[in-house]
Parts: structure tokens; C-alpha cells; sequence
């Protein structure tokens, strides 16, 4: 673990940006909190940290039971009424950090409907929800630790959110490794693969807890691995401003004080030895 995470991200973003995808309100902060406290601070004036957070969005009922089951345990009835104050408390919590925030739009994968249903889905959904969405329940399909061929069109579109907001050569990204194998974290992760863009990968916590990541994905980077224990306790208290989620990760109210880690990919880490204006 030689590179530390706040020098190398400051050498990386230099006087461009970081884009630093969260697939849901709560999960930048979850990651990378300690990492998002100090960063600004190095930067140069010119350089800056963007947080988007991709799936900030519910849908109106019917919902499957797994999304009934999610609703219950963060206390919410209406999915579209969650997701409003999930997206303020993010902006609160960012606020806080003092980075930028940008709010995609896109529909969580609990509650996103499947483009390809037929009318005889379509139909039946009302008696059966699972019919009509891309992932019908959490732990066979959503939590399986791949994008459904369904999702196809939300990665394209995810794709070409990141390219808008970070053209190539104006900064590098920072993307969830999916650990846990959400599918929402993956297909992110799928997204900052395809954009093409210098992206350093980190580890999702608390997933990361109990879970390793792909080693499929993982191999072929020939990454640099960097942990960051500082900020540990400043970070626990931005996890406690969303309030929706906090008691549902943390059942026993303990936030663990665990090292934030990051891989650097060996092309990324090799763009940053380079001297401005070498040879690629």
C-alpha cells in the first residue's frame, strides 16, 4: 500500500476534476468520506470534486415485495417520498463536505420497470409486480453481482451522463468496485469502464465488511492498493445525516472505524508518472 489515497488524488485531479460516482445518496460518503473531508482542501483553486449520485429516484406503487420489505425497513410507505428526502439529505451531508452535487435522476434498481415487458406483463403487474420490473426480488436478482441484459438502456444512458459531465482530459473518476454485487454499484462500475475516462476504483463499504471484490474485474486492472485511516470519526457523523438509512446499515447504531481502500489501476497510475505533456 504504497500511495497515499489524498496525494495521489490530488496529483491525479490537479487543476481539473474529480467525478466521483455514488450509485445512491449515501454511498460517496459511505466510501469515501474521509477521503471527500480532506481532498478539497489539497486541490489547487482550479481544482474541484463533483459528487454524482446516479439512482436518486423511486416510482409509484405496485412494488414488489422486496421493495415493500426495503420501504418497511427505512419506515417509508411511498417510494417517490423516500427518495425526496434521501436526495436532501445527500445535498445536506455534500453541503457539509463542502464538494459540488449533481443528481442524476435515474429510477433505483428495486423499483426500475423492465423497458422490455409486453402487454401481458404489463397487465398481469398489477396482481404481480415482480412481472414487470428488471429485477424482481433482492437476493436473486438485484443483489446476483450482475447488470441484467433488461438494463441495457440505463447503461447507456448512465455512459453518456458521465462523459457530459467529465469530458476526456478534464479530470479522472472515482467508482464504486461493487463490492457486494448490487447491481446498481456494478452497472455504475460497468459505466466508468465504458466512458472510457482515468478512473480509480474504490471499496464499497460497509459491503466491504463481509464481501470481497470480483476478482474477475479486479485481475486484469493490475491496481495499486491504498487505504486511508484519517477522518475516520469526522466521516462516521456525515454517515449519521441520512437519517433514512443509517439504522437499516447499522442496526447496532455502531458505524465501524475501518480504512477507506482504493485501487489504482497500473494505466491510471502510469498517465500520473508521466510528466505534462509527454509522450502517452
Amino acid at each position: 500500500m504504497a500511495d497515499d489515497p489524498l496525494t495521489t488524488m490530488s496529483a491525479l485531479t490537479g487543476s481539473g476534476e474529480m467525478l466521483v460516482l455514488s450509485p445512491h445518496p449515501d454511498d460517496a460518503v459511505l466510501s469515501c468520506g474521509a477521503l471527500l473531508g480532506q481532498l478539497p482542501g489539497r486541490l489547487s483553486e482550479r481544482g474541484t470534486v463533483t459528487v454524482m449520485t446516479v439512482f436518486t429516484e423511486g416510482a409509484p406503487p405496485p412494488y414488489t415485495l422486496s421493495a415493500r420489505r426495503f420501504l418497511r425497513q427505512t419506515g417509508a410507505v411511498d417510494a417517490e417520498e423516500l427518495y425526496a428526502e434521501r436526495r436532501t439529505e445527500d445535498s445536506a451531508v455534500l453541503a457539509r463536505l463542502g464538494v459540488g452535487r449533481r443528481h442524476a435522476g435515474f429510477v433505483d434498481g428495486l423499483f426500475r420497470l423492465d423497458p422490455t415487458r409486453g402487454r401481458w406483463r404489463r397487465r398481469a403487474a398489477g396482481l404481480v409486480p415482480e412481472l414487470a420490473h428488471v429485477y424482481p426480488t433482492n437476493r436473486l436478482h438485484l443483489s446476483r453481482g450482475r447488470v441484467s441484459a433488461r438494463d441495457s438502456e440505463t447503461v447507456r444512458r448512465v455512459t453518456d451522463t458521465v462523459r457530459d459531465l467529465l469530458p476526456q482530459g478534464q479530470g479522472v473518476l472515482l467508482a464504486p468496485l461493487g463490492v457486494g454485487g448490487h447491481a446498481d454499484h456494478v452497472l455504475v462500475r460497468t459505466a466508468a469502464v465504458l466512458s472510457g475516462l482515468p478512473a480509480v476504483y474504490y471499496s464499497d463499504f460497509p459491503y466491504n465488511l463481509d464481501a470481497a471484490p470480483d476478482p474477475a474485474f479486479t485481475g486484469p486492472l493490475a491496481a495499486t492498493e491504498a487505504s486511508l485511516d484519517s477522518g475516520l470519526d469526522e466521516k462516521a457523523e456525515l454517515i449519521r445525516g441520512y437519517r433514512t438509512q443509517v439504522d437499516t446499515l447499522f442496526p447496532d447504531g455502531v458505524i465501524p472505524r475501518v480504512p477507506e481502500v482504493y485501487l489504482l489501476p497500473a494505466g491510471v497510475r502510469d498517465a500520473r508518472a508521466r510528466p505534462a505533456g509527454g509522450p502517452p
